[in-house]
């Protein structure tokens, strides 16, 4: 199958290749084709086998390139693959898959393609490697040419036009009908003749469609009588159409000669050779025939008017010639359409701007601004709009055209207690009330005392104007007149006080501050803040009110009022509602001798594991275990822990012991409780070291410690491992024997490490408490070791040798102490 495909994608490429080599050719002067290229009668003729869908992106790439140097249009290279047996179908996708790699190329890369000319190396390698990715061309026209999709095809389905010149290799239709009838389609020879059974040779060379038709006609009438008499017609009409050879000369992006459709103009010759170049001219293009200039096109006609009325038909061996270009002149800023544009010598800034589409909506269109280049340097010429017509533009000119000030000439502003704030016309004699009416009035919330205007001074400093609003609202000598610019600000009341709250807290569901309101009373805000909690007292209220002026020259200054209140406890209305004032903070006490209920967990080695609710507040270790059932046999009483939650973990040791911790629980305990373990030993807590065997052996000891709400006592099966971690040569778990000391345990896994500060040495116990290293005169004393306990080895300080600086101090103390030594010994 892979070799299928390969062997399809050859074939096709290798075809194509015979398609565009043959035009390509042909863009060369009549000569023999260069080394490397392939003789056409050896190509492959058989394309039927072609399968689009096996090529790859880089295939049709390099298809495309190819296919746009060739000067073949698209049309003529569907008819070259038609005639070779390609399906209509795989032409159908091999046009899609083009317009797609187009497609994608102008929209990720935003570029054209242009043609570098190089006339020293002609080779096919130098070709594929002519063109390179640059930015889209300035030049008004130039993207016409390179858009990628050929605006200019010519049209092989048209009716024959009556001036068609008739050449060789021309197929022409000739269909008798009436009393007769008969088809015919003779191709014209080399020689100019045409053969038709039974008539013979007819010259037909050089004659148009109408000449021809007439000489055929009376030439058929001696062997067809009817046609006289009228009862028989005759019609010509052309068939498949010859090529004809155009040479293309001058600024022309790839010049040299093109074999075209017969019927091409001089638009479909400048697409194949990729339009004028960079020097070339769109406004003086010459179509030359017979050593004589038969037309001049002006591209212009089409690209700013639509109208190709030059578009001549050309003929065999005519020559185009593109001149360099003469004038051209750069427009940029607020045009429709800025580029570069080229003009004639009389053509004027006015028609330069028109080129330009005119000017854009933010224009300014009063004057222009034109930089000229002079014999040594630049210049400004500013022209007015009535020179427009009147100035003719040299080459290289750059015209500009400023934007329009971003600012207003006729506006004035109102903000703040108005119904309809925002920008207003300003007109002479504009008033301040007159202003505020046609904002629709002020607010109810107006603060009447004082508004203020800022004013822009003719230096474009600010200036405040200060006025009263009530007076100036009822006009006459108090009413102000207003500039233009000026920025009306009226307050209000609410912008020149703080926003009022009030706080709740305590047993209430949502507690917190809100917004104050008038005649707002405790039982509002308590309704705002969801209602009382179970604990909630009505009879229990407290409002704590802020005292506004104290006597700050006595020591004992009142700084809050404290009321209390009741309210119903269904929050119905009352008469006598006590009415909050801004900034009071209300707290609702809880119902006296109200508890919530506090559980205890217990895990692990007891007969009844799981949740126990306190019972009295003096509720103690050891009457938990009892209610658990007590110790099973292979309970490890000295191994037992307490967990009490903690609002954070104050170090990262703590941490890592809590996560240990976590990860004993989840082994000592199965079902439900793992699931609730695992969920209590996510929060952050603290361990405390319980010593259980002792607890239950004498309970209510200063050892048997009251529970707490949300404890979780621990009791682990007999442990058989000490873990040993931190700077040991290979931290491992040692199985415990009894009896072996601190060193025996170290020594299991490796021994210190250089780095190790053996004296910082300690042992976390199963139950969670710390026994650290002592030193005895210069001997450190290690703990003694515990089944399920872990040997933490931590690691010395790193010494931070002298820097430079610290080695150029240590040498010159030393200088100086020998230099006072040699002082004193003399």
């Amino acid at each position: 199958m892979i070799n299928k495909m390969l062997r399809n994608s050859f074939l096709f490429i290798i075809s194509f290749f015979f398609i565009t080599t043959t035009i390509t050719a042909q863009v060369e002067p009549d000569t023999p084709p260069a080394t490397g290229k392939q003789d056409p009668a050896k190509m492959p003729d058989d394309l039927g086998a072609i399968k689009v869908d096996n090529l790859s992106d880089a295939q049709i790439r390099q298809m495309i390139q190819r296919m746009g140097e060739s000067g073949m249009t698209e049309s003529q290279l569907e008819a070259a693959a038609r005639a070779r047996g390609m399906d209509a179908m795989e032409i159908q996708k091999l046009r899609d898959r083009v317009k797609k790699l187009q497609q994608n190329s102008e929209e990720d890369n935003d570029v054209e393609r242009e043609v570098v000319e190089d006339d020293e190396d002609d080779s096919d390698k130098s070709r594929l490697a002519r063109g390179r990715l640059v930015p889209k061309s300035r030049i008004f026209g130039a993207n016409l040419f390179s858009s990628g999709a050929s605006p200019f095809e010519t049209n092989l389905r048209m009716a024959t036009p009556k001036n068609y010149i008739i050449g060789p290799d021309d197929e022409l239709l000739i269909d008798i009908t009436g009393d007769n009838e008969a088809s015919y389609k003779p191709s014209v020879s080399p020689e100019g003749f045409i053969s038709i059974e039974y008539v013979g040779k007819i010259y037909v060379a050089g004659l148009t469609i109408e000449d021809a038709t007439s000489k055929i006609r009376s030439t058929l009438a001696s062997t067809y009588p009817a046609i006289r008499a009228g009862r028989t017609n005759v019609t010509v009409n052309l068939g498949n159409i010859r090529s004809i050879k155009v040479i293309m000369t001058g600024e022309v992006s790839r010049p040299g000669t093109y074999t075209l459709p017969s019927l091409a103009s001089v638009f479909n010759a400048l697409y194949a050779a990729g339009g004028p170049n960079s020097r070339g001219t769109f406004r003086n293009i010459q179509v030359i025939r017979g050593s004589r200039i038969i037309a001049v096109v002006d591209l212009y006609d089409f690209l700013v008017n639509g109208m190709p009325a030059d578009n001549v038909r050309l003929e065999d061996q005519d020559i185009i010639h593109v001149p360099v270009y003469q004038i051209r002149v750069d427009v940029l800023g607020e045009v429709k359409r800025s580029a570069i544009y080229e003009i004639k010598p009389e053509e004027s800034l006015a028609d330069v701007l028109r080129y330009a589409g005119g000017f854009s909506d933010f224009a300014y269109k009063a004057r222009v601004k034109i930089i000229q280049n002079t014999d040594e340097a630049k210049k400004i010429v500013v022209k007015e709009l009535l020179d427009y017509p009147n100035f003719y533009p040299k080459n290289g000119d750059k015209v500009y055209v400023d934007p329009i000030f971003d600012r207003f000439e006729n506006k004035v502003d109102i903000v703040g207690a108005v119904m309809r704030p925002g920008m207003y016309e300003f007109k002479s004699g504009l008033t301040v009330s007159q202003l505020v009416a046609q904002a629709s009035g002020l607010t109810p919330d107006v603060f009447g005392k004082r508004g203020y205007i800022i004013r822009v001074n003719a230096d474009n400093t600010t200036s405040i104007v200060p006025f009263e609003v009530d007076k100036v609202m009822l006009g006459g000598d108090s009413d102000i007149a207003l500039q233009r610019s000026d920025i009306v600000n009226i307050s209000s009341i609410f912008d020149l006080r703080d926003g009022y709250t009030v706080s709740i807290n305590g047993e209430v569901r949502r507690g917190g501050t809100f917004d104050f309101a008038e005649n707002m009373t405790v039982e509002d805000l308590i309704q705002m803040a969801g209602g009382f909690t179970q604990a909630g007292n009505p009879l229990n209220i407290e409002v704590a009110r802020r005292v506004k002026s104290a006597d700050l020259s006595q020591k004992e200054v009142k700084i809050a009022q404290v009321f209390h209140t009741t309210v119903n406890s269904d929050l119905s209305l009352s008469d006598s509602g006590f009415v909050l004032q801004p900034y009071d903070v209300v707290t609702v006490r809880p119902v006296e001798g109200f508890s919530s209920l506090k559980t205890v967990q217990v895990v692990g080695e007891v007969l009844r594991p799981g949740y126990y609710t306190v019972q009295s507040k003096n509720e103690r270790i050891s009457d938990i275990i009892q209610r658990a059932g007590g110790l099973t046999a292979f309970a490890y009483a000295k191994g037992a822990s307490l967990k009490r939650p903690s609002s954070h973990v104050d170090s990262q040791e703590e941490r890592i012991r809590a996560m240990n911790m976590q990860r004993l629980d989840q082994d000592s305990v199965n079902g439900a409780d793992a699931k609730a373990n695992i969920y209590l030993s996510n929060v952050a807590s603290d361990l405390v070291g319980i010593e259980l065997d002792k607890i239950l052996e004498n309970p209510y000891s200063k050892l048997d410690l009251i529970v707490e709400d949300g404890d979780i006592i621990r009791v682990p099966t007999l442990l058989q491992t000490v873990k040993v971690t931190g700077e040991v040569l290979r931290p491992i778990s040692v199985i415990y024997k009894p009896g072996k000391p601190f060193k025996y345990y170290i020594n299991s896994a490796g021994g210190f490490t250089k780095s190790a500060f053996k004296r910082g040495s300690f042992v976390t116990h199963a139950n969670g408490a710390v026994s650290g290293t002592t030193k005895v005169l210069f001997f450190n004393n290690y703990p003694s070791v515990t089944p399920g306990a872990e040997i933490s080895v931590t690691q010395k300080a790193k010494k931070e040798g002298l820097t430079a600086q610290g080695w150029v101090g240590l040498g010159t103390a030393v200088a100086s102490l020998a230099a006072l030594l040699i002082t004193i010994l003399k």
